[in-house]
Order: structure tokens, then sequence, then C-alpha cells
């Protein structure tokens, strides 16, 4: 049984007392490898398929006007960025990030032959491979395999939320899922398992019985550490009051406490606005620029902006055309948003789409989502991109 499947189905206790052996002299003898670098990356995910075009709005663009006549943001709405371009007003915390340098908009993001569907689509981005290479492994947890070969620590890579994402799943080692310090501290004080452990006899390393032992104590100890951590960074900041603002709140006092991480991943749902979008992608994009812009500014205060990269995509974007129900259907191309100390290439990275040149009312991509990924992997986690993504797409120079 995979390590993912055996946590999600087990509730994790903590005791020394029912130890196998082996794995106590495999926790004195070998010592974590640690990640290359002491950058920090985290990666929100815009669940649905986020309207890029709503968000950076091509403000003197007559065809998105006319595309759009009841959805539109209208030019005295949009905070303008530059002559042509415009944020949403729900996005005006950002406005800031763009004029001071610490925001990148990466326009025309998308891959060949585009699939509509949110869940292979989000596959092809979460593990980095288009076509039919269906993979089990995700980008991420590809990196952390070939990191962390014979590493045992599990919160080097968190998502915040209660099952692991695709992209945090590596062959040899996973990333950890939490929602809180309060379920974790259940997690280490849970009596059935304790006595559970003490009755089982050790037979060998390999044996799967003893596997998923090892496994336990392996997720366990990340638990207990976590935990540990959790009560010793404390936020001075108020979040927003959602799933999302405190997940973001978490991420910034594990980081102030000094936690041994290096990956955070958290997800923002319900950008399928296929009716009465305005409204509600409005609301969802306040919620996640307040967010952000709170998470920043605690970054800094700390000192650790500097070595942290945002990174925020959405599985697809719109089609341009709006539909009969004020909202837009699923589309292709879309934006990235890279927020950091250390952009190379501050506020617009490149041009907005084209609105003239379309692929049967569809945005037509630009860049290779695997272009940013190789910027990443390379430039900011400081590792070989090919063997993980299994090509070498030409990189960006966002970071």
């Amino acid at each position: 049984m995979r390590r993912r499947n055996f946590i999600s189905n087990t509730v994790l206790t903590s005791s020394s007392l029912w130890v196998p052996s082996f794995i106590r002299n495999i926790n004195r003898s070998n010592k974590n490898i640690p990640l290359s670098g002491s950058k920090t990356l985290i990666i929100i995910q815009l669940s649905g398929g986020n309207d890029g075009l709503n968000s950076l709005i091509p403000t003197r663009n007559d065809l998105y006007y006319k595309y759009r006549p009841t959805i539109a943001i209208s030019p005295g709405a949009a905070i303008q960025l530059t002559d042509d371009y415009g944020l949403n007003p729900a996005l005006k915390e950002l406005a800031d990030l763009f004029n001071d340098g610490d925001l990148s908009i990466i326009n025309g993001v998308g891959y060949p032959n585009p699939d509509r569907s949110h869940f292979r689509s989000m596959d092809i981005w979460q593990t980095g491979r288009l076509g039919d290479d269906r993979m089990q492994t995700g980008w991420l947890g590809r990196y952390l395999d070939s990191e962390c070969a014979g590493c045992n620590r599990s919160y080097k890579a968190i998502e915040i939320g209660d099952e692991l994402s695709l992209a945090l799943k590596g062959n040899n080692r996973d990333g950890f899922a939490m929602r809180g310090p309060q379920k974790l501290q259940q997690a280490i004080e849970n009596n059935f398992l304790l006595k559970l452990g003490g009755d089982h006899k050790m037979q060998h390393e390999h044996h799967p019985i003893d596997y998923l032992y090892k496994t336990m104590i392996e997720v366990q100890e990340s638990a207990r550490y976590l935990a540990e951590k959790a009560r010793t960074g404390r936020s001075k900041l108020d979040y927003p009051n959602s799933n999302f603002g405190q997940g973001l709140k978490q991420i910034a006092e594990l980081m102030i406490a000094g936690t041994d991480t290096s990956i955070y991943y958290i997800n923002l749902p319900g950008f399928d606005t296929h009716t009465q979008q305005k409204a509600r992608q409005e609301s969802l994009l306040k919620l996640y620029a307040q967010g952000v812009n709170t998470l920043i500014k605690d970054l800094k205060l700390y000192g650790l902006f500097q070595d942290t990269l945002i990174m925020t995509f959405s599985e697809f974007g719109r089609r341009v055309q709006e539909n009969g129900s004020m909202g837009t259907d699923h589309g292709t191309a879309n934006q990235v948003w890279m927020m950091g100390g250390q952009l190379k290439r501050p506020g617009l990275y490149n041009d907005g789409p084209s609105l003239i040149d379309l692929d049967q009312g569809d945005l037509k991509f630009e860049i290779d989502f695997r272009s940013i990924y190789a910027n990443v992997l390379e430039d900011w986690l400081q590792t070989d991109a090919e063997p993980i993504l299994g090509t070498h797409p030409p990189k960006i120079l966002a970071v």
C-alpha cells in the first residue's frame, strides 16, 4: 500500500514504545538530506478555471467589450496598470505589488492540444506531462524524489488541506497534507493505535505490515514536528476569515517558526463561472488578493519575502465570448501570476493575448506552462528540470 493511501485512511499516533527496532535505528543513523538551498516556493491553485480576461482587463480593446457586453469590466472600474491593461477591481491589493516590482503577470500560458476537462487539464498541470502520458506522480513529487533520495521527512512539502494533490505525489516520497494544528494533535494522541502498535511484532523491514508501521512512524513524526512548530510561530496580522485565508495564515506561521519546509501548496476553489460570473469571480478574486496581500506583508515583516516565490495558476482560462447565462465556458490559455522579491521580469512579462487571432473562439497559447516549471525548478529550486518534466522546454526568465 502506498503511503498516501495509508495516510488517508488511518489516524496516526505518536509513541516510541511501539516503534519497530529497525525504525529506531534508521532514525538514529540516517540523516535527513536537505533540499537544495533555502528558498521557499508557495503554489496557489485557482480551481475551476479562473477567467484571465476578466482578471487582467484589456481596457482599450474594443473586441473585449464586443465579446462581453454584460460581464466586461469597464475601463473606469479597472485599476489601470499600463496604458492598455488594468486589474479587476477585486484585485486592488495586488496593484501595489505590481507597482513595487513584486508581481509578474505571464500571459498566454497553456499547452498544445488543450483539454477542456477540469480533471484532465488539472492532471496535466499537476503532473507536468501531456497527451496519453497519464502519470501517477506530480512534478513536485518527482522533484522530491530526485532531491531527497532516502529522505523520510514528508513535511519538506506541505499542502494545506485534507487530501494531497497529485502535484505533490512522488514515486518514493510524497508531501504532507494537513488541516490545522488541532488535527495534527489529534493524530499524535490516539490511544487505539498506541495499543495496536504495542502489540505488533517486528518481522522484516520490507514486510508489507512492517512497511505500514514504518510509514506510520514517518508521518506521525512529521505531525509531531509540525504541531510543535505551529505553537511557536504567530502572525500579528488579520487574515480573511475563510479556509483559504486561514490556510495562508498557517503557511505564514510555519515559515515564521522556521519550519524546514521548502514547498507549500494551497487551493482556492469555485472558479467554474458558467453563470453569473461577474459577482462570483470578483468575490473569489477579492478573497485571493486580500489573503495574498496579508501573507506578503507578514513575510516582509519577518524578512522572508526575498527568498519566497508565490506562483498562482488555474487549469485553464475561459472562452473569449460570454455565454447566454452571463458567464463563460471552459477555454484554453490563461495567466500565471508570480510574486516574489527576486523577479527578473516584474510587471507584464508579455503582452496580453490577441483577441483577433483566435482558435475557434479560444485564446491561443504563447508560453508552454512547462517552460515556467523549468524556470522554477532550475533557477529557484536549483535542480535539473529535464528528468522531472521528461523534456527540456525553453525556460522563461521570471525568477
